[in-house]
């Protein structure tokens, strides 16, 4: 049996943080409780990720358990594992139909939005709108898919959504049972998430070739440990039994293999993503590769 000691007591640590600032901290100070909190819970998605792949036990079933309760309120883990592994269909990455985590928009669908919604969806298409209206427009139509499944009669979702408003309950009631108040706790899971849009910002492009769309940030500071390494995405892509721990040892001493590989998609840090995109789109909404079709 395979145990990875970094990412099990990972998890216990983010867990203590985040009982530390509903507990403790915000018994003296609301405001950085919040932003504690927050960090717990971008690192808790951060851990789900590694769990739904395999990690710290060689059994994934094992792992589910430690991070099943999604901290962010958000989105259930079920859904998050069953979308995510999809998204790993590398040949269909960015498709707007057929990869679940694509930002772009069939060019046919975009023509037929409203100047209003355009407007959302452009806004949220800068790393600036990503963060602070970003965790909505993702949650809307995150929940608008998942309820036409439903409609539909997908027992799998109902059951996913079943399992996470319980959970859900049980972790607003310790939160009502702490000193941290419930609106400052929904604070901080807005916060955990417009942090983690972050690293989900310019993960892929669009690309003619399927190798290409994928990116390397080579960041080595604060945001790539929330993120748990993810920012060597194209590692993560190719080798997605990893663990956090050991991707920025295979990136770096295979440099030159993997910026040929993703075709040289890469940004130095995250500080340069902001000086680039903070109020600049990367690219347009409606997907660049359809609109030349």
């Amino acid at each position: 049996m395979r145990i990875e000691w970094p990412t099990l007591a990972l998890i216990g640590l983010c867990y203590a943080v985040w009982l530390a600032a509903i507990f403790w901290v915000a018994g003296f100070s609301p405001t950085l409780a919040i932003v504690v909190a927050a960090l717990a819970i971008a690192l808790h998605a951060s851990l789900q990720h590694e769990v739904l792949h395999g990690h710290p036990f060689g059994d994934r079933r094992l792992g589910e358990p430690l991070v099943f309760a999604s901290l962010n309120l958000a989105i259930p883990y079920i859904r998050f594992r069953d979308t995510h592994l999809a998204h790993h269909m590398d040949a269909t990455l960015t498709d707007p139909y057929d990869d679940p985590e694509s930002n772009y928009f069939d060019p046919v669908a975009w023509a037929a939005l409203s100047g209003p919604v355009r407007a959302v969806l452009a806004v949220n298409n800068t790393l600036l709108g990503r963060m602070l209206i970003g965790p909505v427009v993702a949650q809307v139509m995150f929940m608008g898919a998942d309820a036409r499944l439903i409609r539909a009669g997908d027992r799998g979702v109902s059951w996913a959504w079943a399992c996470h408003l319980g959970l859900s309950g049980a972790i607003l009631w310790l939160v009502a049972v702490s000193p941290m108040p419930v609106w400052a706790y929904l604070l901080a899971c807005y916060g955990g998430l417009s942090i983690l849009k972050i690293r989900t910002f310019l993960e892929h492009q669009a690309h003619e070739r399927a190798r290409g769309r994928t990116v390397i940030i080579e960041d080595r500071g604060p945001l790539a440990f929330l993120f748990l390494n993810n920012n060597l995405h194209v590692v993560h892509h190719m080798h997605p039994k990893l663990p956090w721990y050991r991707l920025p040892k295979i990136y770096f001493n295979n440099r030159e293999k993997y910026l040929r590989r993703n075709d040289g998609y890469c940004y130095r840090s995250y500080a340069e993503i902001f000086r680039r995109h903070l109020l600049r789109a990367k690219d347009p909404v409606p997907h660049p590769m359809m609109l030349h079709k």
